[in-house]
């Protein structure tokens, strides 16, 4: 199934502002992808780190789960699958770096939306959700001095598809 950002916009109720284009196909990829300061991994990149619960998954609704919002009130990362195929678990994901805030397990593309950040697609399989964590730069692989933003493998990220 493809997707435009006017679609996801519907679905889950978000206005799409004018500086985004509304007619652009969401990619489905199955990597690494940020969007804002969210992270979405592929859990066998993080599987040493996170241990996934057994059976506290809910499934993701049409209209979508909103994952996260700022706490200044600002516009709520969602999670969009079609009925049956994505599920979701905040409760009960153990990660050591305590940056997951849950895990989704997906059949078919999910999509998570963002009124300023656009889409993102995610494929089949299953990912962890983590905030993006800020520092003053990494020692060891793909590391930059300065600010940036690193994950837990050291890599400084930019957006990848959103944006």
């Amino acid at each position: 199934m493809t997707m435009t950002l006017a679609q996801l916009g519907e679905r889950s109720g978000q206005n799409i502002p004018d500086h985004l284009e509304r007619a652009t196909t969401v990619p489905v990829i199955d990597a690494p992808q940020a969007q804002g300061d969210l992270l979405v991994i592929p859990y066998r990149l993080v599987e040493d780190d996170v241990h996934l619960p057994p059976a506290q998954w809910t499934a993701v609704p049409p209209e979508g789960i909103e994952l996260l919002r700022s706490t200044t009130g600002g516009n709520p990362h969602t999670l969009v699958a079609d009925p049956g195929t994505c599920h979701w678990a905040s409760g009960g994901v153990e990660d050591r770096t305590q940056l997951a805030l849950g895990a989704l397990r997906t059949t078919g593309p999910a999509y998570l939306i963002h009124a300023e950040h656009g889409g993102t697609g995610i494929a089949p399989g299953t990912y962890v959700v983590r905030r993006q964590r800020e520092g003053t730069g990494i020692a060891g692989r793909r590391a930059s001095r300065g600010r940036g933003v690193a994950d837990r493998f050291g890599y400084v990220h930019t957006r990848v598809v959103a944006d």
